[in-house]
């Protein structure tokens, strides 16, 4: 099982450990994609914080991040499932899992990122400011530019299971299942149900949302669980109390969509 994740915008602190070695991050075959992206990144933090601010979309209460991006080559790294932080990973709470469900994280989980394109939670890297959503000057739109490196490692660390993409629509532009590999791809959505005048109304929440998916990732990884294919993941989560509802898709080469129903967080 692969699962596909967003990073989170806020992330913690670097720490006073060893320097980011881009070469020995996961998928190394995104090395050279990933240094133009830091290089760019770096320069632009480090000439011009006005113009900084304006390409990262920063608030006036935010300009120190572009101080850290201009530092990132020398800043200290820690693993990246320490660094995101945010609703879905408190939800996930990868520190409290046991040291058999970490495993199957660190084995499994895979967080997409404008800078990095994608790292597995035990890759070190420094905190940063760089969403997916950034048009650089030089690179322009980052989800455009990381489609052709995406699109030559994913479908080997795709691997031959269940590909769980719970990633938000700006990072989904970077990667794309294709194929057999999107056949056995499901990609969740979480509705909140309320009843209205004795109608049920459900709605999409980005509370909600992100929780849920952190919480989904936890319930598989405690229980151990590693669905091979969309159909296998719907019964896992239903025995695991969650309420789902799926179809399979009506042409072959699509990913599922599973809808996840919550009535309260």
């Amino acid at each position: 099982m692969l699962v596909l994740l967003p990073p989170s915008e806020g992330k913690a602190a670097g720490a006073a450990g060893a320097p980011l070695e881009t070469g020995a991050l996961s998928l190394p075959a995104l090395t050279a994609a990933r240094e133009a992206v830091l290089a760019e990144l770096v320069e632009l933090c480090a000439a011009d914080e006005t113009k900084a601010q304006e390409v990262l979309g920063l608030s006036d209460g935010l300009k120190g991040e572009i101080a850290k991006n201009a530092g990132l080559r020398t800043a200290g790294t820690r693993p990246a499932g320490e660094i995101y932080t945010g609703v879905l990973y408190d939800a996930l709470g990868l520190t409290s899992l046991d040291a058999a469900a970490r495993k199957r994280a660190e084995r499994s989980l895979l967080v997409f990122s404008g800078l990095w394109g994608a790292v597995r939670i035990g890759d070190r890297i420094p905190s940063y400011r760089c969403s997916m959503g950034v048009k650089l000057p030089g690179l322009g739109a980052l989800g455009a530019y990381w489609r052709a490196p995406m699109a030559e490692v994913m479908p080997a660390a795709a691997g031959e299971g269940l590909v769980l993409d719970l990633r938000s629509a700006a990072y989904a532009t970077a990667w794309r299942p294709k194929g057999e590999v999107a056949g056995r791809t499901a990609t969740v959505r979480v509705l909140q149900s309320k009843t209205v005048a004795g109608v049920e109304k459900r709605t999409v929440v980005s509370h909600f949302n992100k929780a849920t998916k952190g919480r989904l990732v936890r319930d598989l990884l405690s229980a151990g669980l590693e669905p091979a294919d969309p159909a296998e993941l719907v019964e896992a989560l239903r025995g695991l109390g969650h309420a789902v509802e799926a179809e399979p898709p009506a042409k072959g080469g699509k990913a599922w969509a599973v809808d996840v129903i919550v009535t309260e967080l």
